[in-house]
């Protein structure tokens, strides 16, 4: 083995999870959930695969975390009551016991929910249609609502449901870490993005300011679940309605952004951008990996985006991060450790693995694995 392939190989701890190596599969939304939220055959054989292809980490597809206004799509699995919860049991203990470490990411869709079956209504930081269209390939139809502006204790139930969900999670469902999806255009991002956050409470302002509900729920959360278990948060500039979206305030949003979320305790932060190794913004030299490196210094970096050789995987490591998460990778090459154990090629992956999701776009194919 070459010292390439050793080092993405290599094992890695984070916080009091040992992985057998830097390898994750990425959060892929693959509506294959119940109408009613529970986990499914279909989804069980989907993870185990990974585990059986030697991958460290797997993360789920994000989890919808209360009854009011978190799902985001029909068929997607939530984390809201003790049923959905124990649904996951025989799959995190199968993924385990097949050398895996299995994270539960959790997600509330805010104002680009598609397919609540609680509420018809959206809400959002503030009463801001978001730009672009719903996606048709997880059930969705034409412009995206004007969504209603969510008051102050309703942004408290939020934080709640994100708690709640993440100590049945750890609890109930014996997952090894939260990943709370901070990410890709839904709530979190939300409140982070200045165009879609308008308040002028405590959660609203300048970029300090919108990240504070970010920092709120990774207190809140870490408090709850108890210090022994990993707790991080996924983070972009891109957004599923926004593909080429980039922080207005470029390195300076970067340094407050990734600098309290280290500081409100996160234990990792995971980076998606679609072409990870590239310059975060125009003029720039350094990735956003790079700069999550330079301004996190004590926290794990994951980093997500094209990284399917294991060239590229490798550089990234160079880069600062700690850990790769495979989307489309892992997607055509469930066996993606082995493959790269055995210095074979990657297989290239193609959109009719994806069923009856296959009708995609270029934007949002390349978003795969790296918005949800």
């Amino acid at each position: 083995m070459t010292d390439m392939k050793s080092n993405i190989l290599s094992k890695y701890v984070i916080k009091n999870v040992r992985l057998a190596n830097r390898l994750a599969v990425a959060p892929m939304t693959r509506v294959s959930a119940t109408e009613e939220g529970l986990l499914t055959q279909t989804m069980h054989d989907y993870y185990v695969r990974f585990a059986k292809g030697g991958f460290g980490l797997i993360i789920t597809e994000g989890l919808y975390t209360d009854q009011a206004f978190s799902q985001g799509y029909r068929f997607q699995p939530g984390l809201t009551d003790g049923e959905q919860a124990l649904a996951w049991i025989e799959t995190t203990q199968v993924l385990q016991a097949n050398g895996a470490k299995v994270f539960a990411q959790l997600m509330h869709a805010g104002a680009l929910s598609q397919g609540n079956r609680f509420r018809a209504q959206t809400v959002a930081p503030s009463a801001v249609q978001p730009v672009g269209e719903q996606m048709s390939f997880y059930y969705g139809e034409g412009r995206y609502p004007e969504p209603r502006e969510i008051s102050e204790a309703e942004v408290v139930e939020v934080i709640q449901g994100f708690v709640e969900s993440a100590v049945r999670a750890v609890r109930l469902s014996g997952f090894d870490g939260i990943e709370i999806h901070g990410s890709n255009g839904y709530l979190l991002d939300q409140f982070l993005t200045a165009r879609t956050n308008r308040r002028q409470d405590r959660w609203g302002g300048d970029i300090k300011a919108r990240v504070g509900l970010l920092v709120d729920i990774i207190k809140a959360v870490k408090a709850e679940v108890g210090a022994e278990v990993p707790v991080g948060i996924r983070i972009s500039q891109g957004k599923v309605n926004d593909f080429a979206y980039k922080w207005p305030g470029g390195e300076a949003d970067a340094q407050v952004i990734f600098t309290s979320l280290a500081k409100a305790g996160a234990d990792f932060i995971h980076v998606t951008e679609h072409e990870a190794w590239q310059p975060a913004f125009v003029g720039g030299n350094e990735s956003l990996v790079a700069l999550a490196r330079r301004f996190a210094p004590g926290v794990s970096i994951i980093a997500n985006g094209s990284l399917h050789s294991v060239e590229r995987a490798n550089g990234v490591l160079q880069d600062g991060a700690d850990i790769v998460a495979q989307g489309r990778g892992a997607l055509s090459n469930p066996d993606l450790p082995q493959v790269y154990a055995h210095g074979g090629e990657p297989r290239v992956f193609d959109s009719a693995i994806l069923g009856p999701i296959a009708n995609i776009k270029a934007s949002e194919l390349a978003l795969l694995g790296e918005h949800a």
